[in-house]
């Protein structure tokens, strides 16, 4: 065979697993579905599967598994250092030998922290001053793509509604100060300096909540929850209200429960997309997900979490850009393939669905791309070499590949991430 159709071959992975606390427990996650059928290993019922891995991320590598044998327990890192020219010169060029991308399928039972993460100037910083706690020096951008409805709380609600909060919830108030919360107050949307009042005045609010003692944060939510409970018998109590109560029987005494009434509540069908910036606070709530980020692990978190909190580089950090985040119903490529592009370099995803005896064409690009079948079964073909392709496969394409997928006994359903096509077109 010549050189150029073995350099085509589509590489298959064994993905990794983390078994976070707030994973969905045993056959409920997709996360633990798509492990049994892409390892062959068996579902513990009682043991929560949160998120799958497809990168060269060290926390959570992924392994050749080829159909030839050659490279059985390689790690797709060192596979990949072994072979640069899979990523294309532009990739290379730009990240080294390695994927600039890390793809992931979520299931998420019970809320993930309040957080945000940071970019590559602080990214740095903190991996030098705490390498136990941020194990990598790289931002990490992301983006969530629904596969089931999906709830996460993301950035922070306008200065109407904030006012609103403020009026509502005095527990927040007893919190925060009277003082702290006057400065939010007084600021009039008609003022010429809207804008210059308001990102200081929400900083102070927030710092001011997010620092709060053990001892005062526990009896504000205790009387919150008392008032809340009292309220529900006399009126129906708002979506937010609702949200608090639920994320209490989670994280009892949590701050993390009343900064949930500063943040927007983003509830996503299947097939929309949420993407989140470097600085920006968000919180996963339920649900499941196609997950796509730059190669980083690093998280900056502050609340409803049991794990190490870093509160003051948190309050820091953060933009503390108002107003509600932009929803991606994705571009249409073809009846069958839908495209999420976000303003990141390092990433895109397609979303592919073919009903049975449909075929699609993934057309050659500069950079790599991994396939994840999700659903169904197919083949793939690229140059001389056709491969099966069934749910739990996942598929390393080199640069430069174009790709043929023919859904065959059922509809299939496929993702795709690669690297950002603006990237290439150097926009």
């Amino acid at each position: 065979m010549a050189k150029a159709d073995v350099d085509q071959r589509l590489k298959r992975l064994r993905a990794w697993v983390q078994n976070y606390e707030w994973g969905k427990s045993g056959a409920e996650a997709e996360v633990a579905r798509l492990m049994a059928l892409n390892s062959g290993a068996e579902i513990d019922p009682n043991k929560p599967y949160a998120e799958l891995w497809i990168g060269t991320h060290e926390s959570g590598p992924s392994f050749l598994v080829d159909d030839d044998q050659q490279n059985v327990g390689l790690k797709l890192k060192e596979w990949i250092e072994k072979n640069p020219n899979v990523l294309g010169v532009k990739v290379l060029e730009k990240w080294g030998s390695h994927l600039p991308f890390l793809f992931k399928v979520l299931s998420v039972g019970k809320a993930l922290s309040i957080q945000a993460h940071p970019d590559k100037e602080l990214a740095k910083e903190l991996h030098k001053l705490k390498p136990n706690l941020y194990k990598d020096d790289n931002h990490k951008p992301e983006m969530a793509l629904a596969i089931t409805q999906f709830t996460a709380l993301c950035g922070f609600i306008s200065l109407q509604e904030l006012k609103q909060v403020l009026d509502d919830v005095p527990e927040i108030v007893q919190v925060v100060g009277i003082a702290s919360a006057k400065q939010v107050m007084d600021i009039h949307e008609q003022d010429d300096a809207v804008a210059n009042k308001v990102k200081p005045a929400l900083r102070s609010l927030f710092t001011h909540l997010m620092s709060a003692s053990k001892e005062m944060t526990t009896k504000a939510i205790s009387k919150l929850k008392t008032r809340l409970l009292i309220q529900s018998r006399l009126r129906s109590l708002r979506e937010k209200e609702e949200l608090v109560l639920r994320l209490e029987k989670q994280y009892p005494g949590d701050i993390g429960l009343l900064s949930a009434f500063f943040l927007n509540y983003v509830t996503l069908k299947a097939g929309e997309a949420l993407y989140l910036a470097a600085n920006e606070p968000h919180a996963y709530l339920s649900g499941d997900c196609i997950e796509c980020m730059a190669t980083s692990d690093n998280v900056v978190r502050a609340g409803l979490t049991p794990k190490h909190r870093d509160v003051q580089t948190l309050c820091s950090m953060l933009t503390y850009n108002l107003g509600y985040p932009e929803i991606l119903s994705g571009l249409p490529l073809s009846p069958y393939i839908t495209r999420y592009l976000p303003p990141f370099d390092e990433f895109e995803v397609d979303r592919c669905v073919l009903p049975k005896g449909s075929l699609a064409v993934f057309p050659a690009v500069p950079g790599p791309s991994i396939f994840l079948a999700f659903a169904g079964e197919g083949t793939l073909k690229t140059g001389t070499w056709e491969g099966i392709v069934t749910e739990g496969d996942v598929m390393f394409e080199p640069a430069n590949t174009a790709v043929t997928i023919t859904a065959t006994a059922t509809q299939l359903q496929i993702y795709r991430a690669g690297i950002n096509s603006r990237f290439f077109r150097g926009l």
